[in-house]
């Protein structure tokens, strides 16, 4: 951490402009290996905050051979303008599994930058197998690269035979061309990787917020790496059990679409939503999508996408992405509008409307497969989907399914983190109440693992994401100060929405 007097601002300025061309390598630990300097250069896109650099941090393919082959992590920059105030960086650790960095900077740093006013240096990365970041390929066939075969759909019975033999082909071409780099997309590297980024920076300790599957990363870096945390933000939390890393959390997705579609089902019975109201009574929304998509079922309409129908999966995966935030709900009614008009054709939101990047889906796949050894008995997963489907019809039993990971070919390299409540008390969670992603119910497990290292801002909103995401001032409020400041409540809080 770096801190700088106001009687030392020129100092503070002349330091700044030599680390806009080089930041200063330390050494990286009793083993003597050194981490290279960032040359930093511009890049700030028309959509990215003022100011903002890139550079490209090399890291072990494999921490056990660290002179050994190299890959490349993109890593970007936004420097505080106030020298003086400067205390540090405030790394910006992206979801997923999956997720750019980068691409959340440009969404979010600008808004991070307002409210920080200056306390940080924002700095984010794309994760190995991300974005501009080195990265691997399956080789999947596009039909396997689809939203809804990636996530495993059942048929309109409830059968999984497809979804078993897609999984079985998806982990056979990840084994046969995924390579080394494929296989080393692990939380425990992700966290190395952070690591070492600290060191590249010249920083003693980080501040970070995570969101997501972020915020499990920088859980697990604050677990292995607690001397090397300042303030730590875990925005979006799931369930940390060691032992369902992944699977565990989308399994409870199920129970976060049934806490969030009330907001849906409210917004599309409001009058004032006029052409685009779907019933009169919030109540009757749920039975009038559910009906849809056991429609289209039976009988898939032809969209403006040739070849691509709209089918009732394509409808459902279409209203799990809407459930992210309230801006996407005016998509998908008109998705459910068009269905219902026997003279429309739907156009499919842009993600249901072809086959993901081949690399963007084997990135996936490997960050969700190599933590842990996922079940392999598909009469189970038969028993857990019908069980499901049962209890959760809005996700009709997709996240108690069978997947790719279920027959992932190579072994976890390692046992994942157990999280636990040892360590300084510098972490912050915050949690939006209705959340489709991460439901409440999992991080109140977070909660409970980290006991009173944290305190648990709880907004009453829904959504995924909750500082500056949901618009909620107590919320962004509350995390703020706890960067800005170190002030954190004494207890765990509620926002209302």
């Amino acid at each position: 951490m770096t801190t700088y007097a106001p009687r030392a601002r020129v100092l503070a300025l002349c330091l700044a402009a030599l680390a806009a061309t080089v930041t200063t390598a330390q050494p990286a630990g009793a083993a003597g290996v050194r981490t290279p300097a960032l040359q930093w250069r511009p890049c700030a896109g028309p959509h990215d905050p003022a100011g903002k650099e890139c550079a490209t941090l090399p890291v072990p393919l494999d921490y056990r051979d660290p002179d050994g082959p190299q890959l490349g992590l993109a890593v970007t920059r936004v420097r505080s303008e106030r020298p003086a105030v400067r205390r540090g960086t405030l790394l910006v650790v992206p979801g997923g599994p999956g997720g750019s960095g980068l691409r959340r900077m440009t969404e979010k740093g600008a808004a991070l930058s307002t409210a920080m006013a200056g306390a940080y240096d924002l700095v984010s990365f794309d994760p190995r197998g991300v974005g501009g970041s080195s990265r691997a390929s399956c080789r999947l066939d596009p039909a396997d690269r689809q939203l809804v075969t990636l996530r495993s759909w059942p048929r309109a019975d409830g059968d999984i035979t497809e979804n078993v033999a897609r999984s079985r082909r998806i982990a056979e071409a990840c084994h046969r061309h995924g390579g080394a780099v494929l296989r080393s997309i692990t939380t425990a590297n992700e966290v190395r990787d952070i690591d070492r980024l600290r060191r590249a920076l010249g920083e003693q300790k980080l501040s970070a917020w995570g969101s997501s599957y972020g915020s499990y990363v920088a859980a697990v870096y604050a677990q292995k790496y607690p001397q090397h945390t300042d303030r730590w933000v875990l925005d979006s939390t799931g369930d940390p059990d060691p032992s369902r890393v992944a699977r565990g959390w989308l399994a409870n997705t199920s129970v976060g679409a049934d806490d969030r579609f009330p907001d849906f089902a409210a917004w599309a019975a409001d009058p004032a939503r006029k052409e685009l109201r779907l019933a009169r009574r919030a109540e009757d929304v749920r039975p009038l999508f559910l009906a849809l998509a056991a429609k289209l079922d039976r009988a898939p309409k032809q969209s403006t996408t040739p070849g691509v129908p709209l089918t009732g999966n394509r409808l459902r995966q279409a209203m799990q992405n809407a459930l992210a935030g309230n801006d996407l709900f005016e998509e998908v009614a008109r998705l459910v509008q068009a269905a219902r008009d026997p003279a429309a054709e739907p156009v499919l939101p842009a993600a249901l409307a072809g086959p993901l990047p081949d690399q963007d889906a084997s990135g996936v796949m490997a960050a969700t497969c190599n933590d842990v050894r996922w079940p392999a008995s598909v009469p189970a997963y038969r028993r857990a989907v019908a069980a499901d489907r049962a209890r959760h019809p809005l996700t009709a039993g997709m996240p108690a399914n069978v997947s790719a990971c279920s027959f992932w070919k190579d072994a976890p390299a390692g046992k994942p983190t157990r999280i636990t409540a040892d360590g300084p008390a510098n972490l912050l969670m915050i949690q939006n109440l209705r959340d489709p992603y991460t439901p409440y119910a999992g991080a109140l497990k977070m909660r409970q693992a980290l006991g009173g290292r944290t305190r648990l801002v709880t907004v009453g909103h829904g959504g995924h994401g909750s500082y500056l995401g949901n618009g909620n001032a107590c919320g962004d409020r509350t995390v703020t100060a706890f960067l800005t400041t170190g002030r954190r409540p004494q207890q765990d809080t509620h926002c209302a929405d």
